[in-house]
């Protein structure tokens, strides 16, 4: 069997570390440099991914395509791509709303690539256990294949485009809407003056809630910016379902006022998020 050739669009935290697994698996793995940061080359090189210089390059020479970035450029990646006449098979497995994903299938249709619903949950995983990819598609079980070892473990859903992203809407709307709602609770809090009394009730009869706010502040924090895009997708769900959309509205302009912290060399403390959040 020849060795396939996949392309990652764009080798970040998380990308980086799902190209890696897949070279690991026995695939070349592609990456385009051009436009890219030093931060996401140095990521890339790490990985042993191998540099196409161009996106143009990368379409021409890769099978599959795996698109793992923020939210937000998730529809434009995939335009990019189809302009290029790819015709190989194009994985989004981002965290974008059902209706999102099925519009990129859409955005890719004229080019003949099949599409690959995929949802990520759990963080860039350096073991197995911790994170799952999800996917959906009349072709997740052969993108699945190329997950077969390594920490990272592929979840083909019973279900057309769409189904993967469903899930990892359902799964992050608790994880980081509870995060965001947490962080905005201990806001309040201090504003009232009653910040230490609440910390104090929460261990005598919510005793998991004190670190999970340790938790939220440094597992969701300084990746803000990502997030609120993705709260956004979640309300859309919500919201498409006919369904109260409110929470994942009010979780996405939390972290929105959180974006400063986007960078941060350290976790910030309760009190810089506070003042963050209470800005106006």
């Amino acid at each position: 069997m020849s060795q396939m050739t996949v392309g990652v669009l764009h080798p970040g935290e998380m990308g980086s570390v799902v190209g890696g697994i897949v070279r690991a698996g026995g695939a070349r793995v592609l990456w385009a440099s051009e436009g890219r940061s030093q931060t996401s080359r140095s990521r890339a090189e790490a990985a042993g991914l191998t540099d196409t210089g161009s996106l143009s390059a990368l379409v021409r020479d890769s099978e599959v395509i795996l698109s793992v970035c923020p939210p937000h450029a998730a529809t434009d990646v995939a335009r990019q791509v189809a302009g290029q006449g790819f015709s190989g098979v194009y994985v989004d497995a981002n965290a974008i709303s059902p209706t999102t994903a099925r519009s990129i299938g859409v955005v890719l249709e004229p080019t003949g690539a099949p599409f690959v619903d995929g949802g990520i949950v759990g963080p860039p995983p350096s073991s197995p256990g911790t994170t799952r990819l999800y996917l959906s598609g009349s072709e997740a079980g052969r993108i699945a294949a190329l997950f077969a070892t390594g920490p990272m473990e592929a979840i083909v859903l019973d279900g057309p485009a769409g189904a993967a992203s469903a899930l990892k809407v359902a799964y992050a709307a608790y994880t980081k809407g509870t995060a965001a709602l947490l962080l905005v609770i201990r806001a309040l809090a201090m504003k009232e003056g009653v910040d230490e009394a609440l910390v104090k009730e929460w261990g005598r009869s919510l005793p998991d809630l004190p670190s999970r706010v340790e938790s939220g502040l440094r597992g969701s924090v300084r990746k803000a910016w990502r997030f609120v895009s993705e709260m956004e997708e979640s309300a859309a769900t919500f919201a498409a379902a006919g369904l109260p959309d409110g929470f994942s509205r009010a979780a996405a302009a939390a972290y929105d006022r959180l974006a400063t912290f986007k960078n941060a060399k350290q976790t910030p403390s309760v009190a810089d998020v506070s003042t963050a959040l209470l800005r106006r």
